[in-house]
């Protein structure tokens, strides 16, 4: 398991610690082992064997959630996971209620499909806000559509509820883990841990990934 949590990396310097020993908190040791930090999640996104691993909570219809997919993640991923430098593994905490665990099955029925990245982006492209109604049914297979799923094989997925289990699976476990607001993420490298709850500026990412970049050499 990891060896230490911790709040800043110690390769920033002083004042970029102070600020993000606002956001990047400890969090709980004993059931952060490797393995259970990614079972259940999606498909790694970026290179298998990059150092540093992103781990997101995150609810498709949570408003921050939306904003930091909009906002900061095509950075993240063009100077970290497209460099080989971190990879990306999105779990769901659905605090949104059925219309959110309906939409995270429908991820993971794409993703039976080898669509599941496609899926969750398009989810987020077409965004609707928080318990408006917006996630049905039609909608969501409509999504299928758009990113060239087989209904038929995505309607029978859906009718038996395949993923239900595993997505209610994930957010226990991600409350179990301390998993208490989205988006939250758990960043870490083997060795340290480091969690960041919210759609924090950009600056508190790139201080975390640099840290623990910096510390392996």
């Amino acid at each position: 398991m990891p060896k230490a949590l911790l709040a800043v990396p110690v390769a920033i310097g002083v004042a970029a610690g102070a600020f993000l020993g606002l956001y990047a908190t400890p969090a709980e040791p004993g059931l952060l082992t490797r393995s259970a930090l990614t079972l259940g999640g999606s498909p790694v996104l970026g290179d298998p064997g990059a150092p540093i691993t992103i781990l997101e909570w995150g609810d498709y219809q949570c408003t921050y959630c939306y904003r930091f997919h909009q906002d900061t993640l095509g950075v993240i991923m063009r100077d970290y996971v497209e460099t080989g430098k971190a990879r990306l593994v999105f779990k769901d905490f659905p605090l949104n209620g059925p219309d959110s665990v309906q939409a995270a099955a429908a991820s993971h029925c794409a993703g039976d499909q080898g669509r599941y990245w496609e899926y969750h982006d398009i989810l987020y492209e077409n965004w609707g806000g928080e318990r408006t109604g917006w996630i049905t049914r039609d909608a969501l297979a409509g999504f299928a559509g758009t990113v060239g799923l087989d209904a038929a094989e995505f309607a029978d997925c859906m009718d038996e509820e395949r993923h239900v289990g595993r997505v209610e699976g994930l957010y226990a476990s991600g409350s179990g883990m301390g998993i208490d607001a989205t988006p939250s993420f758990l960043i870490y490298d083997g060795e340290q841990v480091i969690k960041v709850r919210g759609n924090q500026p950009l600056g508190v990412f790139v201080g975390v990934l640099d840290g623990l970049a910096g510390s392996q050499g």
